[in-house]
């Protein structure tokens, strides 16, 4: 018997444990990056105003409301994302986390940060953002295991 399917094998698994080392580093410098916008002690968007306001202008139905909600979404993708990659075997515990997360970005808002606002508004954008990140992740580590790279394709 040939060796070559042991190797196919072990080949994979070290491209799987690559992939997760490399998005485990990733959420944590993410991590840092979520903790810094998070707990910024004013809103991260007030050096914006005059940016957003002619947004607005531009494109009447870019309203500020709209704009932050979308933010809040793309905030959170990354988290989907990169969690379901470290976490492929308990990719059911994704979602709770995400939204266990913004639970608490938003509690600690409220009771540490006098000039933000918590909101329930972004504790379901930042959910939706994790689950788009979810829906991102399995297409890819789908197509992955569909079709790995070592594999040959014939024309035919």
């Amino acid at each position: 018997m040939s060796p070559a399917p042991l190797i196919e094998e072990l080949g994979a698994r070290t491209r799987t444990e690559r992939w997760r080392r490399t998005a485990l580093l990733a959420l944590v410098v993410y991590g840092v990056a979520v903790l810094l916008i998070a707990f910024w002690p004013v809103p991260v968007d007030s050096g914006a105003v005059g940016l957003l306001d002619r947004i607005e202008r531009l494109l009447p139905w870019a309203t500020y409301g709209r704009i932050e909600v979308a933010a809040n979404v793309v905030f959170f993708v990354p988290l989907g994302f990169l969690l379901s990659l470290v976490l492929e075997h308990s990719r059911y515990l994704v979602l709770p986390i995400g939204l266990l997360t913004t639970i608490a970005i938003e509690g600690l808002q409220a009771e540490l940060l006098d000039e933000r606002t918590a909101s329930i508004s972004d504790v379901l954008a930042n959910t939706a953002g994790t689950c788009i990140g979810i829906l991102v992740a399995a297409a890819i580590i789908h197509r992955r295991d569909v079709d790995p790279p070592g594999r040959r394709k014939v024309a035919g």
